[in-house]
Order: C-alpha cells, then structure tokens, then sequence
C-alpha cells in the first residue's frame, strides 16, 4: 500500500464518540450524541408493580424521569449496598429517561473499523442489549443498544 493510499484510508475512517460507563467492573458504551447530561446520584422514587430494572422515577428539574438500573436490566448483581449510581440521562422519542450505572469513565473516540458484532462469549440477556464491542487499550467496550435497553 502506498502513503498516499494509506493516508487517504486514514482521512476516510469513521470515527464513533462514546461516553464510556462501569456496571460491575465491565467497561460499556453508548453514543455521546445520544446522551442529554450526566448526574450525580438523584433521589429515586420507587414505583410499585414494577420489574426490578424500573428504579423509579427521579426529578429533573420538574420533569418527571424513569430511573432505569442498567444492573438490574442486565441481570446483574445488584449494586453494592452504600454505593450510589450516577445518572445518564438520554433523550430518545422526546422523552428523558435516566440509566443508573457504577461510575462514567471517558469520552473516547473509537475507530469504526475496530467494532465487532457482539462476542460470542455473551449470552442472556446482556447478548440481546449490546450492539458490538470495540477493543480499546486492554478492555473490551460493549457498545449498549439504548433503545433496547430502554424499551424492552
């Protein structure tokens, strides 16, 4: 391949901006543009009759939002008593919805040519609310399908 071709397939790579976020020592990722802002631990109001993964329902500033325990939608262990979740709030169909993970990591941008379909190692539950995996420095970065996690 010559520098100028390999310049050019440089130039023309695709690249994915991506807030990384920890659920139980696992490294995921969803669009940045897809995020509305991150938040501290917010006071969660519980509503009855629920599945676990529905948290609650926090204020936002007057709005009304479901709180979603990404943990609990991924069939997790549940987050250890005395640590609080922060608050990724997303914005999908015009609606607000808040996903509780263990902590936000970085924004990273990811090379479009280094995502994979999802691991074959991946099964349930979590294989359903992945999209792919990019491999970063050492880590795996599973890309999560907000409108799955969201809606199912």
């Amino acid at each position: 391949m010559s520098t100028r071709t390999a310049v050019k397939s440089a130039a023309t790579a695709v690249a994915t901006r991506m807030l990384t976020f920890e659920l139980a020592g696992h490294l995921y990722g969803l669009e940045v543009e897809q995020v509305q802002e991150v938040l501290r631990a917010q006071k969660v109001t519980r509503v009855p009759l629920h599945s676990d993964a529905i948290a609650g329902l926090i204020n936002l500033r007057g709005e009304v939002v479901t709180a979603i325990d990404l943990r609990a939608r991924l069939s997790m262990p549940a987050r250890p008593e005395g640590q609080d979740a922060v608050n990724i709030v997303v914005r999908l169909h015009g609606e607000s919805i808040s996903l509780l993970v263990d902590s936000i990591a970085d924004v990273v941008e990811l090379d479009d040519r280094s995502f994979e379909p999802v691991p074959d190692t991946l099964d349930g539950e979590v294989r359903d609310l992945i999209r792919g995996a990019y491999k970063t420095e050492g880590r795996l970065l599973l890309a999560l399908d907000v409108n799955r996690a969201v809606t199912g």
